[in-house]
């Protein structure tokens, strides 16, 4: 199976180092003192499970690879369009591109993009980070990937990717129900993204603190509203229950990317987070106060320091 990591940060870099390792034909799409290093020492993983990836193909031009079998889509939500322009010569009539990035928007730039048939729909679970270039740190020992095609069939080239999942240790799921894994999976990182981001704490004080911890719930809360009204698989009480419950079970340590991009003055995905939240909730009439707040807080932020 032929993959092309379209962003081998954090994310791609880690499963595609997976994926090579367990005997698939990768192919990584990176840039700067990280491609070079890459190209020059391979990709190392550091962590609870180490690996060193030394022989792969890293590039910058797509074209050296072709058509692939899958596409994996890791860029930032801000590299979103000019990366599927970059990874066009790699999509062909047969070629699936699944996103692993945040929030619920990526896949509509997609079918926007290309055919529907050819898009899949993907969840990410994994802490991760580029201690240096050409080396992902592991902070954690979760590490998940669930995907599946958006008409809940069990098709063949899901398969064939479970199957080169499996062979690198990645713990892969094929969902028949993937834009419920994708809306579960906002619900708990918009709440988690917003409040550690805006109050500058980690999870652990915020949620103990019966004011913060409020503040947690109802923007999850909101979250399952909107994702309701645009007729996705949620239950009423998912933020009260599954999402609150994943709240109070993660380290007290935990906080998002957006949190760290934050403090190191990167850019910040809130317009895709809390941002995508209001825009989808105005689309249905569904009011997102919170959510809002959240966006309009961080606005001055989200270009990174310097450029507010």
């Amino acid at each position: 199976m032929r993959i092309a990591i379209m962003g081998s940060g954090g994310l791609g870099g880690y499963f595609g180092a997976r994926l090579a390792r367990g005997g698939a034909d990768v192919h990584f799409v990176a840039r700067g003192k990280h491609l070079e290093a890459m190209r020059r020492q391979g990709l190392r993983i550091e962590g609870p499970e180490p690996m060193h990836v030394k022989e792969l193909h890293a590039t910058d031009n797509t074209a050296e690879i072709g058509v692939v079998d899958v596409v994996l889509l890791g860029v930032k939500l801000w590299d979103t369009q000019q990366a599927i322009e970059q990874m066009r010569p790699l999509v062909g009539p047969q070629t699936a591109v699944i996103s692993f990035q945040n929030g619920v928007l990526k896949d509509q730039y997609l079918r926007a993009a290309f055919e529907p048939r050819q898009i899949m729909g993907g969840v990410g679970y994994v802490a991760t980070t580029i201690e240096s270039p050409g080396v992902i740190r592991q902070t954690g020992p979760m590490q998940r990937l669930i995907f599946g095609e958006f008409d809940g069939s069990r098709s063949r080239r899901g398969q064939d990717l479970l199957a080169a999942c499996l062979a690198g240790g990645i713990n892969a799921e094929l969902s028949e129900n993937i834009q419920r894994e994708i809306w579960q999976k906002f619900v708990f990182l918009v709440g988690l993204s917003g409040t550690t981001t805006t109050m500058r704490k980690t999870i652990g004080p915020i949620r103990a603190h019966p004011q913060t911890r409020a503040f947690l719930l109802d923007v999850m809360r909101e979250v399952v509203a909107v994702g309701r009204a645009h007729g996705v698989d949620l239950p009423e009480d998912f933020a009260d229950r599954s999402a609150m419950e994943r709240a109070d079970t993660v380290s007290p340590d935990m906080t998002s990317s957006m949190h760290h991009d934050l403090e190191r003055g990167n850019r910040l995905e809130v317009r895709w987070l809390a941002g995508g939240v209001v825009e989808l909730g105005s689309a249905k009439g569904i009011a997102t106060p919170l959510n809002r707040a959240i966006h309009d807080i961080l606005v001055l932020h989200a270009e990174g320091a310097g450029r507010g």
